[in-house]
């Protein structure tokens, strides 16, 4: 009788399937709204926690925050000791830099300042001459990294990592969730998300959708499309969320540091996927700005890298298209 009770003890011990919780945990952080979800059968993990580590990625990286390392660097006329914050997403910004052909440039805040996306208020557009100044100041070649400093070459120098900093943040939320032992998770910052694992416990793939500008006034009105990934990470960047009209023209937050002057061409917004969130960021301002040709050309050469592009047709209407790899993860879904 002994061994028969053992027997159904360890029988039982086998058969018995983990419990998961789905837990939820959402916020305000970085000027936007964060949310987090992740299964478990427990989890020590709690809101303090992630508010703690996004808190401490805004007194590295925040334009907004006086006293940041980044606008102690912008402010200085020589250099800042870095934290490991400030030389990730410096070191990742200039790679990018490199392999955009100087598209993708940190150093453009003087730029952003100067066209009214800074923190300061401005009084005019800049002209001709205010830009041919403006860009003496721009450009990595005034950067360098030194025994653990960023040191400016040119006082007027300044970055700005809004372009990148937000996906830096997600692949930060998601590697804390890993080290505590979550491997199925989709964190999402200001609609920058970097997922892996499946729903529980069913296991399905994590879907995420992609917003679809309207005809009017680029005004977000419905889900355009829908892809379902197990691992990865997808952001989007558009020429509808952040712009102001200025004698009848759309003047977008998307500089071109080549010209000193805000994009402008058919893309309305870009969604990539890669393999993580700071990558995808940076990349979707960067075809952003190159237009839809050369952004297709570019991103197919590139295997670590999908994207999909919603654009303005020469006749006025909305459509997308995508890159080949991107509707593969369009085809996951269905």
């Amino acid at each position: 009788m002994r061994y028969l009770c053992v027997l159904l003890v360890i029988c039982t011990a086998f058969n018995q399937q983990p419990t998961w919780r789905k837990i939820q945990i959402s916020g305000k952080a970085q000027g936007t709204t964060y949310h987090i979800t992740w299964y478990a059968q427990d989890s020590t993990i709690g809101q303090p926690q992630i508010d703690s580590i996004l808190a401490k990625i805004d007194t590295s990286l925040s334009i907004y925050n006086p006293f940041s390392l980044i606008s102690r660097f912008n402010d200085s006329a020589s250099s800042v000791i870095m934290d490991e914050h400030m030389l990730n997403v410096v070191n990742k910004s200039i790679d990018t830099y490199r392999k955009t052909g100087g598209i993708f440039d940190i150093t453009v805040e003087p730029l952003v300042q100067a066209w009214g996306f800074g923190p300061k208020k401005i009084t005019g557009l800049p002209d001709s001459a205010a830009i041919k100044a403006i860009l003496k100041c721009v450009g990595p070649h005034n950067l360098r990294i030194q025994d653990g400093k960023l040191h400016k070459l040119n006082p007027c120098t300044k970055i700005d990592v809004n372009g990148i900093a937000q996906g830096y943040s997600v692949d930060v939320v998601a590697d804390y969730l890993e080290a505590h032992g979550i491997r199925n998770y989709l964190v999402e910052i200001g609609g920058e998300i970097r997922v892996k694992g499946h729903k529980q416990p069913g296991g399905e793939k994590m879907k995420i959708g992609i917003e679809a500008p309207g005809d009017n006034d680029f005004e977000l009105t419905m889900i355009n499309r829908i892809v379902a990934v197990d691992s990865g990470a997808i952001t989007t960047s558009g020429s509808y969320r952040k712009f102001y009209e200025s004698e009848g023209k759309k003047i977008s937050h998307l500089i071109d540091p080549r010209t000193g002057y805000p994009s402008q061409n058919e893309l309305i917004s870009v969604t990539v996927f890669a393999r993580d969130a700071i990558t995808a960021d940076a990349y979707d301002n960067a075809l952003m700005v190159m237009g839809l040709k050369r952004a297709m050309q570019f991103i197919e050469k590139r295997k670590d890298l999908a994207a999909h592009f919603i654009y303005r047709t020469s006749k006025g209407s909305v459509a997308d298209t995508a890159s080949s790899r991107f509707y593969k993860l369009l085809n996951a879904e269905r």
